[in-house]
Formats: C-alpha cells, structure tokens, sequence
C-alpha cells in the first residue's frame, strides 16, 4: 500500500493506524487509562459522532474524538499557527532554489509544517502545525473543510460562468466538487471549495475564461482574520482550535 499522501512525517502515534482508545486518549493527557476506561462506560466519550464502547479503536490521524462533547487535540503539546502568507513565498520547509518558504516567517522551535499548500503568487490565510492528526483532517477533502478564496480575474464572468464554477468545473485530473461561487465585483469572484487539487482555483477560473490575476485566501474553515498583516503570524487561541475541530465533519470521513 503506497504512503498516505496527506501524512506528515514524524508527526502522529508511534506505529500508526487504529489503536485503543484508552492509549489514544491517555497520550493526548485526558486522563490515566483507567479512568478513561471508566468515562468511556460512563458514554462520555465518541468517536466521529458515535458514542464509544470498551474496545474501541481509534486512528489519531484520522478520527475525531471528543470527551463530554469537547473535541480533543491528540498532541498534548500541539501548537498551531495562523499565518498570512505573503506573494513571493513557497508553502514548503525548504526550497532547492533558495526562493523564502513559509517556514521561515514563524519560529522555528518547535517545529511545524504547512498545512496544504498555497502556490508561490497565492496569498492569504495558511495554518502550521505540529499536530499530524489535525494537519491530515484539514487537507484530507473527504472531510469536507470550506476554504474561502478572493480572486481578481481577467475579464468580467457572466452567471454563465459562476454557474459552472458552482456545478463543477472539467479539469484534466477529474471534474471538481460543487463551489460556492459569488461575484462581489465587476472583476472579483468569492469561491469557496473543499478540495485541495494542485491550483484548483486558478485552474477553475481560467477553464471559465477568466484567468487569475490576484488569488488570495480569506478564511479556513472558521478562521478569518483581516488584522493580520502579510507575512504575520500568531498562534491559534483555544477557542479556535476547538471551532477548526468541529468544522471538521467526520460523516464524510473515509471509512476504513
């Protein structure tokens, strides 16, 4: 079975795939297994929706826990940050050609990695973790996370136009997912997708005759943030993470 492309490296539990939920969840630091033994009889704990039984398995990578109705980050220690990625940077650690990455506009320790990709002209909203299981779910597009794009295009689109970006637009790896799609000016359209195809928006727009000439990305799931500077970072409140959690809908996760 070839690697899961959506995994990061090092990150997640030390052998990978489904194990107990007790071990899962006292990794995380919710409490000794034994006492999760007893909150999981006491049908306190779920699991992508579904209320959990002894025995259960879990994948960190994967599935969505949550205790007394509160998601749980899997990494005790996971940190998260909001980034605006600036035109002129690469969504990568490293780059052979030298160009600035991402990587370099947030602290280095501890050590983080971009979830999904902006291309190098795209700007807006990228966030960077530490926490695997999150990173996986957010790019994953089976679970279904909104990306919200404002893009400056050639041309001023027709309803023609807006409607096939919103019944799925032909591309030459596959037809994309409904958009949202909205024109908010004579030269601007409000795309929001769930997909993470290479260039998606981009591609869609230019496959309905209006080239980009400006993308930049204005929200994740529920995070926006119009204070925030290119270039700039900050780290994700509590809060936040708790709402990007539950913006992750895990009835569409792959099933195993």
């Amino acid at each position: 079975m070839s690697e899961d492309p959506f995994r990061l490296p090092g990150l997640g539990d030390d052998e990978g795939g489904p194990e107990r939920l007790q071990k899962v969840l006292a990794r995380a630091g919710v409490a000794s297994r034994r006492v999760i033994e007893d909150m999981i009889v006491a049908k306190r704990v779920s699991v992508n929706g579904q209320i959990a039984t002894l025995g259960d398995k879990a994948d960190p990578l994967v599935d969505t826990i949550e205790v007394d109705g509160s998601v749980i980050s899997l990494m005790p220690d996971a940190i998260t940050y909001l980034l605006n990625k600036p035109a002129g940077t690469i969504t990568t650690s490293d780059d052979p050609q030298g160009r600035p990455t991402v990587i370099e506009l947030v602290p280095a320790e501890p050590r983080v990695f971009p979830v999904g990709r902006l291309d190098f002209d795209t700007e807006g909203l990228l966030l960077l973790t530490n926490d695997g299981g999150m990173a996986h779910r957010l790019t994953h597009p089976s679970f279904g996370v909104e990306k919200e794009y404002l893009a400056h295009v050639e041309g001023a689109p027709k309803p023609g136009a807006l409607r096939i970006l919103r019944q799925g637009v032909e591309l030459d790896d596959g037809v994309t997912a409904p958009a949202q799609a909205a024109l908010i000016g004579d030269n601007m359209i409000r795309l929001t997708i769930h997909e993470g195809k290479n260039r998606q928006v981009r591609r869609m727009c230019a496959a309905v005759g209006h080239p980009v000439l400006r993308l930049v990305r204005t929200r994740i799931g529920p995070l926006a943030d119009r204070q925030l500077a290119p270039g700039q970072w900050r780290s994700l409140t509590n809060d936040e993470v708790i709402g990007l959690q539950k913006s992750i809908n895990p009835n569409t996760a792959p099933e195993r």
